[in-house]
C-alpha cells in the first residue's frame, strides 16, 4: 500500500485557502491548530487523510487552483496586506483567496499573473528557469546606440551584474527590454547607472502571455491553453524557496 504524500502543516493549510503560509506558522505556534484532535507542533508534517482545523474551525477541501492576468494599473501596490491603501487584493476584488507572483513597482503598470497555487510562484520567477519577461519603457531623453548596446550586454547593479537581455530600441526615447531575472527595481537602476531616468514602464509579457487588449484595471482568468503551454513550460523549471533575486520584477 502507498503512502499519502505528506506536506508541511504551513504549506498545506495555506494549500486551502484558509490563510497565508505565514499566518498559519502563527496559529501553529500559538497552540491554535489540531491535527487529529491534538495540537500540532511546529514542523509537522500531514496528509490529506488527517484531520485539521484551525482555532477551532475545520479546513474545507482544497479549492481548485486559479490563475489569472491582471492589467496593474500606475499606483496599485502588490501586497496582499488589506490594510495598505490600493492594494492589489483590493483592487482586482477576486471572491477567493489569491496573491501575486511577484511585483511591479507602484510607478509601473503591466501584466501581472495572480493565483492560489504557491507552488508555481517560485518556478515562473527564479531566474535559473529563464523565463522571459518582456517590458515596454520610456526614458527622459533620446536613446544612443552605446545605450542600447550596454544595458543588453549587462550592467553592474546591487553588488552583481545584470544577465544579458535583449534590448530592441522603438522610438527617440523609448526601448523594448527582455528579461529572465528580476533584481530589485533591475530596469530602473540599469538605466539610472547609465544616467537615464524612466518616466514610464510596463510590462507587456510573462512567457507566453502577453497583456494584449486588456485595460488597466481589467484581469481575466487564463485560458485552457494557456495553462496547458504553461505547465508545458514549467516542467523542467525548478523551485527554490531563495526569493531575494527576485524580490522585484523590474
Amino acid at each position: 500500500m502507498t503512502n499519502p504524500t505528506q506536506y508541511r502543516l504551513n504549506k498545506y493549510i495555506s494549500d486551502t485557502g484558509f490563510c497565508s503560509r505565514r499566518q498559519a506558522d502563527k496559529y501553529i505556534e500559538q497552540g491554535l491548530v489540531t491535527v487529529n484532535g491534538q495540537i500540532a507542533p511546529v514542523g509537522l508534517k500531514v496528509s490529506s487523510s488527517d484531520e485539521v482545523t484551525v482555532d477551532g474551525k475545520p479546513l474545507q477541501e482544497k479549492p481548485a487552483r486559479i490563475y489569472l492576468a491582471y492589467h496593474k494599473p500606475v499606483g496599485i501596490t502588490c501586497t496582499t496586506e488589506r490594510h495598505v491603501k490600493g492594494n492589489i487584493i483590493d483592487a482586482i476584488g477576486y471572491p477567493q483567496r489569491i496573491f501575486p507572483i511577484g511585483r511591479l513597482d507602484k510607478p509601473s503598470e503591466g501584466l501581472i499573473f495572480l493565483t492560489n497555487d504557491g507552488d508555481i510562484v517560485n518556478k515562473v520567477l527564479r531566474a535559473g528557469n529563464a523565463h522571459e519577461k518582456e517590458y515596454s519603457v520610456t526614458v527622459n531623453k533620446p536613446i544612443s546606440a552605446s545605450f542600447i548596446e550596454r544595458m543588453a550586454k549587462g550592467v553592474p547593479i546591487l553588488d552583481t551584474v545584470t544577465l544579458p537581455c535583449t534590448v530592441t530600441q522603438v522610438s527617440r526615447n523609448t526601448f523594448k527590454i527582455i528579461l529572465t531575472q528580476g533584481l530589485n527595481r533591475q530596469i530602473r537602476r540599469m538605466a539610472e547607472y547609465l544616467g537615464y531616468e524612466v518616466v514610464k514602464l510596463k510590462r507587456t509579457r510573462i512567457m507566453h502571455i502577453r497583456l494584449a487588449e486588456l485595460r488597466a484595471g481589467q484581469w481575466r482568468l487564463l485560458d485552457k491553453f494557456e495553462l496547458a503551454q504553461m505547465e508545458q513550460l514549467l516542467q523542467s523549471s525548478v523551485k527554490t524557496a531563495e526569493l531575494a533575486e527576485h524580490d522585484d520584477e523590474e
